[in-house]
């Protein structure tokens, strides 16, 4: 049987998936070390999480700063290796009105790939000293296929899932084990503006519960749910042509919205 994590650490933890995750981990014993932007939303998630029983740290921190990455990483480290880093924080683009700015575009590279960078880099050392430890990287299954709606969204979730397809190979040999978590629509902040009919949509409870359940299993890749899994892999076998027609016709997202 595999271990269960006990000291976690999670980025983007003041909403959305983010705070799911935290929910579904927390319990006696657990020790959280939880990210956000928001302050306040942060403590109320950090609250939930200490009702559940589990022990709560939080830091409110912007993950595109390096500098304030390291030293929560450090601290961290100070008191704990972490069992379990879930890269979670990230901005989603795309706008019903054409082309995404080159301000998302920057705002989504900062956050959604070297944010994951920067959460992920500074526990490397102490993971590969201590030959433990799991890594979670949450991309998308929108990093399988470029998507006409948010180009520049699908480029930053394709770098992360190659990011940590890349680390499992690399850091499997020190005991280190990398999943990419490739979700497809889950109801949040970010998915509220959409105006659009989102399949197989769930909640964000239920992807952290699958999630955590999965995770157990260390796998090199967790994608849901299965039909949109199955549809993405027939858009990267099909044909280009019969394929870009078809997305074509799909609605654009709305303007930048956001998760933590």
């Amino acid at each position: 049987m595999k271990k269960i994590p006990k000291t976690i650490c999670i980025t983007g933890a003041s909403s959305g998936l983010g705070a799911a995750l935290a929910l579904s981990y927390a319990r006696a014993g657990v020790t959280l070390f939880l990210t956000g932007r928001h302050p306040t939303r942060l403590e109320s998630v950090a609250d939930a999480c200490r009702n559940q029983g589990a022990t709560v740290h939080t830091t409110a921190v912007d993950v595109t700063k390096k500098g304030l990455m390291q030293a929560w990483a450090a601290d961290v480290l100070r008191q704990a290796t972490p069992d379990l880093i879930i890269a979670n924080a990230g901005i989603s683009g795309g706008t019903a009105e054409g082309a995404e700015s080159l301000e998302h575009m920057e705002a989504m590279v900062f956050t959604n790939i070297l944010g994951v960078f920067y959460t992920v880099e500074p526990f490397l050392p102490a993971l590969k000293a201590a030959k433990s430890g799991q890594i979670a990287i949450i991309s998308s299954l929108a990093g399988y296929r470029g998507f006409p709606g948010a180009p520049a969204y699908c480029a930053t979730k394709a770098a992360v899932k190659s990011y940590g397809e890349s680390l499992r190979s690399l850091l499997g040999g020190d005991g280190v084990s990398v999943t990419t978590v490739c979700p497809g629509y889950i109801q949040t902040q970010m998915t509220e503006a959409n105006d659009f009919h989102m399949p197989l949509m769930w909640s964000a409870q239920k992807a952290a519960d699958v999630i955590k359940r999965r995770l157990m299993k260390r796998p090199a890749r967790l994608s849901f749910p299965w039909p949109m899994t199955f549809l993405v892999w027939l858009f990267m076998i099909l044909p280009a042509p019969w394929v870009d027609g078809f997305l074509s016709r799909l609605p654009r997202k709305q303007a930048l919205s956001t998760h933590d």
